[in-house]
């Protein structure tokens, strides 16, 4: 018998063209080669030179294919023809559109810039429109950060001058623990798995800390199951041991901290616990080589960190005897915390000892030479190869900011900070706090705003007040009640401009906000709020202006939809000026721009703001003979100096396209990062990557790369003296004074040590009524809301149980295909229900913003995210339930007024399975027709 070999083309033409640029559909923003055919989106694979996935890509990036081709998208400028609510839109030009919201908008300006609130979501063009804002002269902007991680950059940020995620990362070549701390899969996704992968290949060990084993944690060496709320007491159970032990680097602490600066000790001074201070304002400690008073800097000192300083009959003391004071206390013991954490003693005991022994024992030496900010040449590099890393996790609490401040000063402890095998800053971090610009809330009519709007407040000076004292701000961020909100609180602006408090607004601009559903606490609440209206029929927030690529929950409610392009449609910027691509070893950035062009009447938002700045008149988007500053977003990158030369992009800059950091505008910027692949990088020189904060070869190269215009040395804030000054004020010290309804609050939360307390719900309500934890994480398949309408990731995350532990699936009863009636002092939800084994036994949990509603997304009305998919967003409140006190307290961090999202308390009951998962809100109507049932169409011949 003769066999024929069939012919099979084993290697087929995939494409006509492949372009390069960058990911959106999550953070990572990795670097992507997309493919065409006759001019469509083919195929979309990892680009193997990026720094930043080297050729990884996710089921997201593959997955981007479908946000291109989406039903869902907008298709033309929409204007609102009946009540919000309704999706009874019509299709309007450009120019209409644009004539209208310049309409609404510059008689605002003229009069009350502060009447506008201008927010935006996850957008990665934050110093962009910030610079609109700014301009326009309202004090009320911010993005998404104040109700998703704020907690951890800014604690970061205070502490030693950056944070995880996208300001640092593990030394992934040379550590040898790795401990994670609150960590989902939808952050920094593609980078955590290559490290792991790297660390894990060679031995070194994972720890997860979570009360959730998915994910990273899944293949962590060692799970901790911990109670939510209490990793702030975990991390300090641990500094209780560490010190106890004596495993601490006394010689890290010394040069590179505040630990031997000295405090003030005169209980009677309005400076008490504020540093020691020479006259030029830098703090003081003891040489060792003198015993005598000098500057932190100078050179050639030995700070002690034992040493007193005895002046007029008073004693005082450096940071470090109040740090030994107050963690060798016994209520910090292991024994003392476990049952609170839900972790026994001897894991506790046995998790410092590892940390110990890996920091200490197995201490890494390399061979460079460097010469610190003292003016001390050094022949090594010591690195101590224990590495941390956190998110969400243990941000989104009311003790979020003190728990973040524990963690950091834990790896500062170790020594373990900018270190070989330790964490590491990506530029621009390090920076130290007093780089940052401080807030700004000056409104002047018809004139821009006096500085940014966010910053790092220093003390009672900073706050956004009014005149007489109420807030500045719509979202009431820097007032008393959160003095530090480095991100604002956005989650927080509808309920304040619906209440009018602190006063009433007249437009609402978000972008890209999905404010009606999953980004809101308290979401039926806040639908009730966009339509309600007043006593004459008007509704109480006048006026919505909404961009969205697609027809999201929140499209509904507004009037003018100013409909945006898709990622591989548009011009974007990932820079150095905002949220860069930067690696430990290089600073990096990247661009995206118009692979495709886009099939609807749609325009990048960005671009639409160059234009709406012009016709307002905004001086930051007008020349001096009052044309439009810029044609378009492209135009901005290229052409825009937040400083003389040092613009959006570092790279290929100056007439020639040579110059890195610092240069003149290069009008063709862009075809270089296109020739380049999308994105510049430039190496630190060896032996100034590490040690940054201190390193003068670093300090030298940042000068350099315009990310300091100075070299910027700086210590550690183990004792963050700002939040002393807020204590102080607290005190009844100083002439700006809190409220006396927060003054014992201040006192007790603003601890310029890192403290722990109980989440604020557990104070609130009956946690015996309401035992349970109830908490959301993002799936590594989904980022943006927008991931769950995607053809592909819907067949990853269709709908989201409510995953049960072992404990409470047997106490209630529940068998596969149950549904749970979850009770919170908010609200009630009734849900499918699933067994996970490994999850802390009193914490339930789901997936979050796979629910959708019904008419969003182009959709079906039986959808499985409609019918079967839900919130737990229905049962957290903005505000904490009433306590008798006749105040009712926002649900947030008490410094910086981050969202608390996960102190969510619950009971939990079996139910009769209702036909859809409630509660079931009344279909949406979409301004773009539903999906077809199939999906799909040809690319090429």
């Amino acid at each position: 018998m003769t066999y024929h070999q069939p012919k099979i083309d084993t290697s087929p033409k995939v494409s006509d063209e492949i372009r390069k640029t960058t990911c959106y559909m999550c953070a990572c923003r990795c670097g992507i080669n997309v493919h065409l055919k006759g001019g469509k989106v083919a195929y979309i694979e990892g680009n193997r030179d990026h720094p930043v996935n080297r050729g990884v890509l996710c089921a997201k990036g593959s997955a981007g294919i479908m946000q291109v081709n989406a039903p869902s998208r907008l298709r033309a400028p929409l204007k609102r023809v009946g009540p919000r609510g309704s999706g009874e839109y019509e299709e309007i030009s450009w120019d209409e559109a644009l004539e209208i919201a310049t309409g609404w908008l510059a008689p605002i300006r003229e009069k009350h810039p502060e009447k506008l609130a201008f927010f935006t979501g996850r957008d990665q063009s934050q110093s962009f429109t910030s610079l609109w804002a700014q301009s326009f002269g309202t004090p009320n902007y911010a993005a998404h950060g104040g109700f998703c991680s704020v907690n951890m950059a800014a604690a970061g940020i205070y502490t030693m001058g950056g944070a995880f995620w996208e300001f640092g990362q593990p030394d992934w070549d040379h550590t040898k623990l790795f401990m994670i701390f609150g960590v989902a899969e939808d952050h920094d996704s593609n980078p955590i798995k290559m490290g792991i992968g790297k660390i894990k290949a060679r031995g070194a060990k994972v720890i997860g800390v979570n009360p959730i084993r998915s994910g990273y944690n899944a293949v962590a060496d060692d799970w901790v199951g911990i109670t939510p709320g209490t990793d702030g007491l975990f991390i300090l159970s641990l500094v209780h041991v560490l010190i106890s032990a004596g495993k601490i680097d006394l010689d890290y602490l010394s040069r590179f901290t505040n630990a031997p600066v000295l405090l003030n000790g005169d209980e009677t001074s309005p400076e008490f616990g504020l540093f020691l201070r020479d006259d030029d304002g830098k703090p003081l400690v003891i040489d060792r080589n003198t015993g005598k008073l000098a500057a932190f800097d100078t050179p050639g000192i030995r700070p002690d960190l034992q040493a007193t300083h005895r002046a007029a009959g008073i004693t005082h003391r450096p940071v470090m005897h109040h740090m030994a004071e107050r963690y060798l206390d016994p209520q910090y013991a292991p024994e003392a915390v476990a049952e609170r954490c839900g972790i026994t003693p001897e894991k506790i005991h046995r998790i410092a000892a590892e940390i110990a022994r890996v920091a200490f024992d197995e201490a890494i030496t390399l061979d460079h030479e460097w010469t610190d900010f003292r003016g001390e040449k050094h022949a090594t590099m010591t690195g101590r190869p224990v590495s941390f890393h956190a998110m969400r996790g243990i941000s989104a609490h009311s003790n979020g900011f003190q728990t973040c401040r524990a963690l950091h000063v834990l790896q500062i402890l170790l020594g373990t900070v900018e270190v070989p095998g330790g964490f590491r800053f990506k530029p621009p971090y390090p920076k130290p706090v007093s780089a940052h610009p401080k807030p700004h809330c000056k409104v002047t009519p018809g004139a821009p705003l006096d500085g940014p709007h966010l910053g790092y407040a220093q003390g009672p000076d900073d706050l956004c007040l009014a005149e007489d004292g109420s807030a500045a701000r719509i979202d009431k961020a820097y007032t008393w009640e959160n003095p530090m909100s480095a991100h604002g609180l956005m989650h927080m602006v509808i309920s304040n401009a619906h209440a009018g408090d602190p006063y009433k607004i007249d437009t609402l601009f978000m972008y890209m906000a999905n404010m009606s559903w999953n980004s809101s606490m308290n979401t039926g609440g806040v639908i009730k709020m966009l339509t309600d209206t007043d006593e004459n029929g008007d509704y109480v927030i006048p006026r919505i202006i909404y961009s969205d690529a697609y027809s999201s929950e929140m499209v509904a409610y507004a009037d003018l939809i100013l409909p945006d392009t898709t990622y591989l449609e548009r011009h974007d910027c990932i820079s150095l000026l905002d949220r860069p691509i930067c690696e430990a070893d290089a600073a990096a950035d990247a661009i995206r721009w118009p692979v495709i062009e886009p099939d609807r009447d749609v325009r990048g938002f960005q671009s639409v703001l160059c234009d709406l700045g012009a016709r307002l008149g905004l001086p930051a988007f007008t020349n001096a003979d009052g044309g439009q500053k810029y044609a378009d977003y492209a135009d901005y990158i290229t052409s825009h100096e937040r400083r003389p030369g040092i613009g959006p992009l570092a790279g290929f800059r100056g007439a020639a396209g040579d110059e890195a950091g610092r240069g003149a505008p290069n009008p063709e910027q862009l075809d270089r990062y296109i020739e380049n692949g999308g994105f510049f990088v430039n190496h630190i020189p060896e032996g100034a990557n590490y040690y940054k904060p201190w390193n003068t070869a670093y300090q030298d190269w940042a000068v350099g790369m315009g990310i300091y215009d100075t070299p910027q040395p700086y210590i550690f804030d183990l004792y963050v003296e700002p939040l002393r000054k807020f204590q102080l004020a607290a005190e009844g010290h100083g002439d700006r004074q809190p409220p006396d309804h927060l003054r014992d609050r201040i006192k007790a939360t603003l601890d310029p040590l890192p403290i722990w307390y109980p989440p604020f719900e557990d104070n609130h309500v009956d946690t015996s009524e309401f035992p349970v934890h109830a908490l959301t994480q993002r799936p590594m398949a989904m980022y943006h809301s927008w991931g769950s309408q995607n053809a592909w990731l819907r067949q990853i995350h269709g709908h989201n149980p409510l995953y049960l532990p072992t404990k409470l699936w047997e106490k209630n009863g529940f068998s596969d295909g149950d549904w749970a009636r979850v009770t919170s002092a908010h609200g009630t939800i009734t849900v499918p229900v699933a067994h996970m084994a490994a999850l802390n036994e009193n914490t339930i949990w789901t997936w979050n913003a796979i629910g959708k509603r019904k008419g969003a997304w182009a959709l079906s009305e039986d959808a499985p995210e409609a019918t079967r998919g839900f919130l737990l967003n229905h049962l957290i409140h903005e505000l904490l339930p009433p306590r008798g006190d006749g105040l009712r307290w926002s649900n947030s961090d008490p410094v910086t007024g981050q969202a608390a999202w996960f102190d969510l308390r619950v009971k939990i009951e079996k139910a009769d399975a209702p036909a859809e998962s409630q509660p079931a809100l009344a279909p949406l109507k979409s301004p773009v027709p539903q999906g077809p049932d199939a999906l799909q169409w040809k690319v090429g011949k």
